[in-house]
Formats: structure tokens, C-alpha cells, sequence
């Protein structure tokens, strides 16, 4: 029997329910949305139903007639694999009213939270979904595993503030060598739980059920080679700037596909745009955002990379560090209900100067470095004073890396270890 294990997440979760009448928890397939609603069910203290659109059947009642299926599941009701049919939206709009009406003019019932959803895309729909349900709604976006949940730690916003990062605590310090193996296994739960599956024969089967079914209700897509093609080379880019026309040429397609593929691997949250930053005081800076895998470990199957020592001595291990870290950062937000894209950014200009994350916090920006050495040296604070430009109230600095403990390099800047995100 599988074991629960905490998530952050449950915390925004329960800030939520009965002030919202509908949550939606998006995420890429697989990394616990069901689950996490099951332990709600298990732990509420009323019953909440539960139905899934993967059931083919289920689905035609739900896209053929919404209101008779809404009426055929009582409130609370978990609909799972939403995406497939949003012609419900509607319904569940008016269904939300009537509760809300009926709390203010008749029986005063309070309407609590009807409706819980869950979507492995962020689809075509999620424009009308925050149109017609604006007010109605509360939207969390789930990821994998974070390291602190791994380990059963609490979890914050990652902000450099360096008075708050002495202040929390570190998780488990390991060797560049374990740092690798957790990067290459990933942060799926179920090549993380006690039992965890065989990480190849996960990833290969994921690649497959992800094409044969979110791609393939996304777009049509003739040759399956070729957007496997497509990925991996978006894979192998993972915390680079972000150039449609450069993969066009590696697969042999057109910028236009590239665009439309992309949109695909952000719509069902496989990848995430971290975008440039910029504003009037800065003249020359690049507008390009960079790409980043949100699972190290799909991004490394993808990339043929099959063990840690191998991934560890390539080419390849700086980007993928990279990656590990960003990825990390971005579920501290998400896991509390935040968005990441209002806070973080990275700077590059056309002098090559660049900071490779800018965090926005409380009206300050905080510039960070990341180095996978133990002593980075103060050359990887070279462009930090380009921040002096932006017309911004600028925090301490930092250089994420593997050193042991905090260090001051500077009356302003610090060199962090990676175990305090």
C-alpha cells in the first residue's frame, strides 16, 4: 500500500475551500492532483463525490448533455480529467448562482466549495474559465515533488532575503553525487514513493500515454516521430534562451509548428517560460525568455541520459543543475498558490551581461547567481550591478551553489548553499 506524504499544496487548498465555490488543480498528468483531492475526501468531514472524465462514457454523458449530468453527481463533487469536457462550465456557473442565491433569499444554506476540478491542461478553455467563472473560482497549479516535501520539511516562498534564508532550515545536505541521482529520478511520485517504479519504464511509458492522449486532443499531429524529435531537442535546450527558428532546424519543421508545439508543452505544464526582464530604464536588455524543464528527470530520459555518474560528467550537467534549481523555485510559489511569472525573471542584455534569476519580493529585487561549484569565486557577481539600473529597490545578492554553510562575500552579497531553497 502506497503511503500518502504531505504536500504543500494542502495549505492553499484549505485556505480555499468553502471561501471558493469552485478550486481547479492544474498540473501535468501524474504528479498526485487525484490523490491530493482524495486525501481531502478522506479527511473532510462531509462526503464529496467523485467523478472522472478519463471514463469514455462518462465523458459523452458530460460533452452531450452537461445538465443532466451535473444533475446525476450530487455537490461536492471532484470532477477529474476536467479538460475533456468544458462545455460543463456553463453549468456549473449556473448551478453556482442558484447555491448563491438560494444562501441569500432562501434557505441560507452557506454554498461551501460544489465543485473541485482537476486538469492536466491548461486548455483552449481556461480563457472562458476565467471569464465565466470569475469571482467563482480559486486555481492552484500542482508540480512534482519538491525537495522539501521529499524530505517532510515545511516549505516557503523562496525569497533571498539573506536575514530570512539564516532562519530556515536547510534540507538534508548530500554530495554532488546524490544531488545527481535525485536530478536524474526526477519528481514524479511514482518513481518516488518506497516502491518506486523503474525510472526508465516510467518515463517511457509516460512519453507514450502523453502523446497518445494530451497531444493528440490538443492537435493533430501526423508524425509521432518527429514530435518526439521536437521534444527531446526542446529538452536538451532546457535553461537556454528560447529560439523557435534554431529548433525549426534541428527537426526539420517550420517556426510556425515549433510555436504551435510549444504552446502544447506549456498548455500541459511540461515546460515554463521564465521571462526576461525588462523596463524603460534598461535600453539594450533581451526580451527572449528562457526554457525550462519542470521535471529534471523526464528531461534527462528525453535527452538519453540513463544514469547519474553519465549525466554528472556531460556536457549537459550545468543546464540540468540549472534546471533542478529554477524548477525548484517555481513549485515554492506554485505550491503556495502563488504566481511565480509576477515574481521571478531572469536579465540578459546585448553586452552578453546576465543574472541568471531575478526574484521581486515586497517592492525589492533580489539578484541570484547559480554555480554548481563549491567556490564560485566573485566573478559570478560580475553583472550584479547592472540591477543598480533598474530603477528598483535592490535587495542583498546571492550565488546558489554547493558550498557548506552561508558566507558572506561582500557587505551586500552572499554566497548561499543549495539547500536552503
Amino acid at each position: 500500500m502506497k503511503q500518502y506524504r504531505t504536500r504543500t499544496m494542502e495549505i492553499s487548498l484549505k485556505e480555499l475551500k468553502d471561501k471558493c465555490p469552485i478550486i481547479m488543480i492544474t498540473g501535468p498528468r501524474q504528479v498526485g492532483k487525484t490523490t491530493l483531492l482524495n486525501h481531502l475526501v478522506a479527511t473532510a468531514k462531509e462526503k464529496v463525490n467523485y467523478v472522472s472524465l478519463d471514463n469514455l462514457l462518462i465523458r459523452s454523458q458530460a460533452k452531450e448533455d452537461p445538465e443532466l449530468f451535473l444533475r446525476s453527481y450530487e455537490a461536492p463533487l471532484i470532477i477529474d480529467e476536467f479538460q475533456y469536457a468544458p462545455e460543463l462550465l456553463s453549468y456549473i456557473k449556473i448551478k453556482v448562482d442558484q447555491a448563491r442565491q438560494n444562501e441569500m433569499f432562501g434557505d441560507g444554506k452557506e454554498v461551501g466549495t460544489l465543485y473541485y476540478l482537476t486538469g492536466s491542461q491548461v486548455f483552449q478553455t481556461m480563457k472562458e474559465v476565467s471569464e465565466s467563472l470569475a469571482g467563482r473560482i480559486g486555481i492552484l497549479d500542482l508540480h512534482g515533488f519538491s525537495t522539501r516535501e521529499l524530505e517532510n520539511l515545511e516549505e516557503t516562498v523562496f525569497i533571498p532575503d539573506i536575514n530570512l534564508l539564516k532562519k530556515k532550515e536547510r534540507v538534508q545536505t548530500k554530495s554532488i553525487g546524490k544531488i545527481f541521482e535525485k536530478i536524474i529520478n526526477g519528481s514524479y511520485p511514482e518513481v518516488n514513493n518506497e516502491k518506486g517504479r523503474n525510472r526508465e519504464q516510467f518515463y517511457e511509458t509516460y512519453i507514450r500515454t502523453y502523446i497518445e492522449r494530451d497531444v493528440r486532443e490538443l492537435i493533430h499531429v501526423k508524425d509521432e516521430s518527429k514530435f518526439l524529435k521536437f521534444i527531446s531537442s526542446v529538452a536538451a535546450r532546457t535553461a537556454q534562451e528560447y529560439n523557435a527558428f534554431d529548433i525549426a532546424n534541428d527537426i526539420g519543421i517550420d517556426s510556425k509548428t515549433v510555436e504551435e508545439w510549444i504552446s502544447i508543452l506549456k498548455n500541459t505544464h511540461l515546460v515554463y517560460m521564465l521571462q526576461a526582464y525588462s523596463n524603460n530604464n534598461v535600453q539594450k536588455a533581451i526580451k527572449r525568455p528562457k526554457i525550462y524543464f519542470m521535471d529534471t528527470g523526464l528531461a534527462c530520459y528525453l535527452t538519453g541520459y540513463m544514469n547519474s555518474e553519465t549525466l554528472q560528467r556531460s556536457a549537459y550537467n550545468g543546464a540540468i543543475f540549472e534546471t533542478y534549481l529554477i524548477s525548484e523555485i517555481i513549485k515554492s510559489y506554485t505550491n503556495h498558490g502563488k504566481d511565480a511569472r509576477t515574481r521571478l525573471y531572469y536579465y540578459r542584455d546585448t553586452n552578453q551581461k546576465e543574472i541568471d534569476l531575478l526574484v521581486f519580493y515586497d517592492n525589492k529585487v533580489y539578484p541570484v547567481e547559480i554555480k554548481k561549484s563549491a567556490n564560485p569565486g566573485k566573478e559570478a557577481l560580475k553583472n550584479f550591478d547592472v540591477v543598480e539600473k533598474f530603477g528598483v529597490e535592490v535587495g542583498n545578492g546571492i550565488v546558489l551553489c554547493m558550498i557548506e554553510n552561508i558566507m558572506a562575500i561582500d557587505e551586500n552579497n552572499y554566497y548561499v548553499p543549495i539547500e536552503y531553497i
